[in-house]
């Protein structure tokens, strides 16, 4: 039998609050009150564990930081598996799009430190695609990999707009298309895919 869960430290609480907070209400929405009124200490206590708003939005997208799992499954499927994480991400009624991006759209470019994180965390997921297309012999796995990040950040970018999972699946053909440019053998053949948006024209 599994030993039970050690508890949460009091710097988990306040963090794990703020993670919920900031990402379904936005960072410039959410003070260092609010978060501790939610946890249930005081302004003083918070800042015991973070000395400042700007340490504890760092530490949110710090956590947020979760590097992909290794995977014994072909590196096609890995990649094409991407696309289907997205799709099941963007039905849930909490998904409010990239965290990271979000920040840098909220505080701005002139944020040094909440940008470093984002660049870091955009360029890890690129390097990943970049190393499963080396693995399947892929000549410009650099340029390719490129080419898929910038179909997950747009389908991400679609759904907030379009409040469609299907925007996933859209971008997972339009990947198999680039996969077998380049000499991939992804299987079957390329669907189209019917987009219906859940919300009204304006």
């Amino acid at each position: 039998m599994a030993p039970p869960p050690a508890p949460q430290t009091m710097k988990e609480r306040i963090l794990q609050t703020a993670d919920k907070l900031f990402y379904l209400q936005g960072i410039r929405a959410i003070g260092v009150d609010t978060i501790a009124a939610e946890v249930g200490i005081s302004k003083r206590t918070l800042y015991n564990h973070f000395p400042s708003k700007d340490a504890l939005i760092a530490a949110y997208l710090e956590r947020r930081f979760v590097h992909a799992r290794p995977s014994d499954k072909p590196p096609v499927e890995q990649i094409l598996a991407t696309f289907d994480s997205l799709e099941r991400r963007f039905a849930a009624k909490d998904f409010r799009g990239c965290p990271f991006v979000n920040a840098v759209a909220e505080l701005g470019p002139a944020d040094r430190a909440v940008k470093k994180i984002a660049i870091a965390f955009k360029e890890s997921r690129r390097l990943w695609f970049r190393e499963r297309l080396t693995e399947l012999g892929v000549a410009d796995a650099d340029a390719l990999a490129t080419q898929l990040v910038l179909l997950v950040d747009g389908s991400i970018a679609q759904d907030l707009v379009r409040d469609d999972p299907a925007m996933a699946r859209a971008a997972k053909e339009a990947a198999k298309v680039l996969l077998r440019n380049a000499g991939v053998d992804v299987g079957g053949d390329v669907k189209p895919v019917c987009v219906k948006s859940k919300r009204s024209p304006q």
